[in-house]
């Protein structure tokens, strides 16, 4: 009868333990979160709102499709993207933020969301939605129910046992701040965030020029000194990206340019300023020559962005893939006709449609055109006036220079 009270009595309290713990998980969803990922979790109350403010744009009736496949709910860990948990639920991953209704501030500033985030799918009301639940501690809700910290200020509560401790050297362990996830696999464009890359018409002759090497030589290596001509008063950066003219980037159909690719080589150091100035050489991918150019170093572009569709229809082509190969498919770097001038902006995801191709038709003798399918979509991450670099994150056939893209 005694254990049967004592189990009654535990439930209760961890039950009116609980109810605080719901609470503080659902209106927590900004701050990151520090417990373990296996720690209890509070799903999303019944009825509750979403995550987002009331002043979200209303997504259309019923939502965006689902996938096929689509879970109720998917716990994040470390390496997901926005991308990859997008395509768990939907079909068209592109309508991200109408699942979450979002509004425009909220695309280009979307809630974080760390290893450990609860996802849960919200289907009801006829309209399909995501909701946000963090870990909370389970460790706090254990000790109250087992009667761990009653206040020493009560009448009943008994004196605190005497505690000897040996004091000894002690190594502190912190965990690290968690990171949230990023918009997409960030090693595979790493060095697409910050370096230029391209370059207006005038190229890199309005930057710095290496005119000389330490004690002579020709080329040089990381911890080498070159030198330098053309360093502007109002250049006071001290870290350098070093670049070597690249070839200009065409139009498949006026194979005019429409802009230059530096290629980059480098970095450098800037260690005294004059004419010719010193730069120290603190990485080089290939040998560094005289004629190579300094570009003042950019920071890392921001991926904190929801994946979308462009508003306005685009057309553009596939000019270019990293590293000068003529095809490409999943996971490529490539570089697009489109740019900030045409309202393109990082975290647009564009449909890649193979060009429809002239063929003759037996029995008429007449040419006839087939029209090209969807064979994939890129995801835009870097845009510049008049082009942009994207990494295409699905393909179901090879992807060619020349292809078009569009807005799905």
């Amino acid at each position: 009868m005694t254990f049967k009270s004592s189990t009654r009595l535990l439930a209760m309290a961890l039950s009116l333990a609980a109810g605080p713990a719901i609470a503080q998980s659902t209106a927590a969803v900004p701050t990151a979160p520090n417990a373990p990922a296996n720690a209890p979790v509070a799903a999303p109350a019944a009825g509750a709102a979403p995550i987002t403010p009331a002043s979200a744009e209303p997504a259309p009736a019923g939502g965006p499709a689902l996938a096929k496949d689509a879970p109720d709910k998917h716990v994040v860990v470390a390496g997901d993207t926005l991308w990859g948990i997008a395509g768990r639920f939907l079909e068209s991953p592109w309508r991200w933020p109408e699942i979450w209704q979002m509004n425009r501030e909220q695309v280009r500033n979307p809630h974080l969301i760390y290893p450990g985030d609860i996802i849960y799918l919200d289907s009801s009301g006829g309209r399909n939605r995501l909701r946000l639940a963090r870990p909370v501690d389970g460790a706090a809700l254990t000790a109250r129910a087992a009667g761990v910290g009653i206040d020493p200020s009560r009448p009943d509560a008994p004196p605190p046992p005497p505690v000897e401790e040996r004091l000894s050297p002690r190594v502190r362990v912190q965990p690290l701040p968690a990171q949230p996830i990023p918009m997409v696999n960030a090693a595979a464009i790493e060095p697409f965030l910050n370096r230029p890359l391209v370059v207006d018409e005038k190229g890199l002759k309005d930057h710095p020029r290496i005119v000389g090497a330490q004690e002579g030589r020709v080329y040089l290596s990381a911890g080498e000194l070159a030198f330098a001509r053309g360093l502007k008063p109002e250049q006071t950066v001290t870290e350098w990206h070093v670049y070597r003219p690249g070839a200009p980037l065409l139009h498949p159909d006026t194979r005019k340019p429409i802009a230059y690719e530096a290629v980059f080589i480098g970095t450098a150091r800037l260690e005294r300023r004059g004419d010719p100035a010193a730069f120290r050489i603190l990485r080089a991918t290939e040998e560094i020559g005289l004629g190579d150019r300094l570009v003042p170093a950019e920071g890392a572009a921001d991926l904190n962005y929801a994946p979308r569709a462009p508003q306005a229809a685009l057309a553009g082509r596939l000019i270019s893939v990293y590293r000068g190969v003529a095809q490409a498919g999943r996971n490529s770097v490539i570089s697009v006709s489109l740019g900030r001038k045409d309202g393109l902006e990082a975290g647009h995801v564009l449909s890649i449609r193979e060009r429809a191709r002239e063929v003759r038709d037996d029995e008429t003798r007449k040419m006839i055109s087939l029209p090209g399918e969807t064979i994939g979509q890129v995801l835009v991450f870097r845009v510049f006036d008049s082009i942009a670099y994207g990494l295409i994150v699905r393909a179901t056939k090879s992807v060619t220079v020349g292809d078009d893209i569009l807005t799905p």
